[in-house]
């Protein structure tokens, strides 16, 4: 017997209202859903190329190790304003033309950070970097809205595999990029893959113009009302977001305990993150459980299995034990992806002219998120040492358990 699925409470007709992409009963290609996948996975990627690196670029630009964590924190900060200032503009302008206007942006930021030579210089790049890679979450609801309910949970996993794959390969690739040519070398060629990237969709992508009608002014408020009025949205929003606090923490400080307590170099750490990333894997699985129903189930067990990865992290650390590190690590970023699945899945439900909003309401919490345990992972770190970062990924796994006890099961 399968979950009750949970739904958004929202007013307005379901279908689709735009132009030049209104949605076949076939759904998008496979072919289309690739291109944007690896889109997606691109952009997002550019918020963790400088976490696997920061111990080379903190000394460099004059950053303090127990403020490391700011080299990445404020990237995150930056999209998460992004997010709610610029994807709910998918709302009202032409999406094509949006997703070009960030990906200049990112360009821009991108090349910028490559030639810093001062802190400030570099975290004001960071920052527009942030900002502009929030394209991913405007291709993200285009493609989900050209797919019909019952495939969407599906084309949402796959296409999320492509974007939990970057940000897992991020890192190792940062790693090997940086020990071949320094980390300067990683904005470079990130600043080109944007710019690839940029011309591969200007021809997969289809133009599409929303319906409109509404203000920009109009559509933060109705943000701010969505908020109020919509609990699974609130619910969904803070789970995820305590859980990507859990998932930086970690990847914030695994490659300085690998470094420090494992003797590795950043190859190794590399390789040890390039295995991570197997737990991408769960992504497409996830969507369609969540098709069929299992959405609370699968909520309760990601929770679930996130605390008990924190707590066998911690022994298997003090162990120094690589093999259960390495299992664990797939099984913690399994059971965040699954989560994040699940949840857009549920997002997605509502019509598609408030979808671009709902959207930017969920990853704004789930980047503040992000941002806050890329600080907190470094201050544990330095100040609680490995077993305080387990700890507190424990303590978000069951604070989170604790909320979802709360949640009244729909229907």
């Amino acid at each position: 017997m399968t979950d009750q699925q949970e739904q958004i409470d929202t007013a307005g007709p379901s279908q689709e209202q735009g132009t030049e992409a209104a949605p076949a009963d076939k759904g998008p290609s496979a072919a289309l859903v690739v291109v944007f996948a690896i889109a997606i996975g691109s952009l997002v990627a550019n918020l963790y190329i400088a976490q696997p690196i920061i111990s080379s670029i903190a000394p460099a630009l004059g950053i303090t190790p127990d403020m490391a964590g700011l080299v990445v924190s404020v990237t995150q900060v930056g999209y998460g304003l992004g997010l709610f200032l610029l994807v709910s503009l998918a709302d009202l302008v032409e999406n094509r033309a949006l997703v070009f206007i960030t990906l200049g942006g990112a360009v821009a930021g991108l090349f910028v950070a490559a030639t810093a030579t001062s802190a400030p210089l570099f975290f004001a790049a960071s920052f527009l970097v942030g900002i502009s890679s929030t394209g991913a979450q405007v291709l993200l609801p285009y493609i989900v809205q050209l797919a019909p309910m019952e495939r969407r949970g599906r084309v949402v996993g796959n296409v999320m595999a492509g974007l939990l794959s970057g940000v897992m390969l991020a890192r190792p690739a940062s790693l090997f990029v940086a020990g071949a040519f320094g980390w300067r070398a990683v904005f470079w060629g990130s600043g080109g893959l944007m710019l690839v990237v940029g011309l591969v969709l200007t021809r997969a992508m289809p133009r599409y113009m929303p319906q409109g009608g509404v203000s920009y002014g109009r559509i933060l408020l109705t943000m701010l009302r969505l908020v109020r009025d919509n609990a699974s949205l609130r619910r969904r929003s803070v789970y995820q977001g305590l859980l990507f606090c859990a998932f930086n923490i970690f990847w914030t400080t695994v490659p300085i305990l690998l470094g420090e307590q494992f003797g590795m170099g950043e190859y190794g750490i590399g390789l040890f993150a390039l295995a991570g990333a197997g737990g991408a894997l769960a992504a497409p699985m996830a969507g369609r459980l969540a098709d069929k129903g299992y959405s609370r189930s699968a909520t309760f067990w990601s929770l679930l299995l996130l605390g008990l990865a924190f707590l066998g992290m911690g022994w298997a650390g003090a162990a120094k034990i690589m093999l259960v590190m390495v299992l664990l690590t797939v099984l913690l970023d399994a059971a965040v992806q699954t989560n994040q699945i699940v949840s857009q899945r549920i997002i997605f439900s509502v019509p598609a002219e408030i979808r671009g909003r709902a959207n930017a309401i969920y990853m704004t919490m789930f980047f503040a998120g992000g941002a806050l345990g890329s600080v907190l992972g470094t201050y544990f770190y330095h100040h609680h040492g490995w077993l305080g970062v387990t700890w507190a990924g424990c303590g978000i796994s069951a604070l989170t358990l604790l909320l979802f006890a709360t949640e009244r099961r729909s229907g």
